[in-house]
């Protein structure tokens, strides 16, 4: 049995830089959820004023609570303003997007439908081609159904870091809490998700693959620099190689 009927509360915590198009097309998929979240955040690594304006306006007829975290424009730290937004969350458990893919109309209600307690999920997400249609490859990811995911559940029960995507992914805000959230020396594109995935698995939180079901729908755009990518990816592998599971720079300085 899911845990939709036992009243945790939900984040919804979406990460954004400088598109507010792609922001708008994912609150819209918001908006038409079947079972809404309790609050939404979006994590702002630096946008433009046009980003808070619209932020601003959107709260005024939003259907759940809506805060913006937003932090100084100095290159890319999605790490810590992940933390930051966290930091401010008020709910149980927290489903973690980009905000650059669409959520499917089920998509909070399948996440909450496998959510459990000592245990962190994962999804993937459907390519779109720049047409804006589904990518032929990706026909596939786009089946929804409670039986085929229970399969999969059951099949890919154990950590494995090619499924990892930090675009789709829920964990109890106590896990990420305990194992000090996202490692802040992870700066510029790769691997944060994975070394924190891999700390929260060394700590004991157990894995889940979630696959038809928790749908995405991944607008397609410019591959962000790898300048920073064998820096982070060099932090992921000595998390792996010692088995760590607290980050040194993370979220508990920003908690009260």
């Amino acid at each position: 049995m899911g845990m939709a009927d036992k009243k945790i509360s939900v984040t919804l915590l979406i990460s954004t830089y400088n598109w507010l198009d792609a922001l708008k097309k994912v609150l819209d998929g918001v908006e038409r959820q079947t079972v809404m979240p309790d609050e939404i955040i979006i994590a702002d690594d630096g946008s433009k004023e046009e980003t808070t304006t619209f932020l601003q306006q959107y709260a005024k007829t939003s259907r759940v609570p809506i805060y913006h975290v937003w932090h100084e424009d100095k290159g890319f730290r999605k790490s810590r303003i992940l933390n930051k937004a966290v930091a401010v969350g008020k709910c149980d458990y927290i489903i973690e997007i980009d905000g650059d893919v669409i959520p499917e109309r089920h998509f909070v209600e399948d996440h909450l439908n496998v959510a459990r307690r000592g245990c962190f999920v994962c999804g993937g997400r459907v390519m779109l081609k720049e047409d804006g249609r589904i990518s032929p490859s990706h026909y596939f990811n786009c089946i929804r159904s409670k039986i085929l995911r229970a399969i999969v559940m059951r099949m890919c029960d154990s950590f494995n870091v090619k499924y990892i995507k930090g675009c789709n992914m829920a964990f109890w805000r106590d896990d990420f809490i305990a194992v000090n959230g996202y490692d802040e020396a992870m700066e510029g594109w790769g691997s944060e998700d994975h070394e924190f995935a891999a700390r929260l698995n060394f700590s004991g939180v157990r894995y889940r693959r979630l696959k038809f079901g928790g749908i995405l729908y991944h607008i397609r755009h410019k591959i962000a620099s790898r300048e920073n990518a064998e820096k982070n990816r060099e932090i992921f592998r000595r998390v792996l190689l010692e088995h760590r599971t607290w980050a040194e720079d993370g979220v508990n300085k920003y908690l009260v």
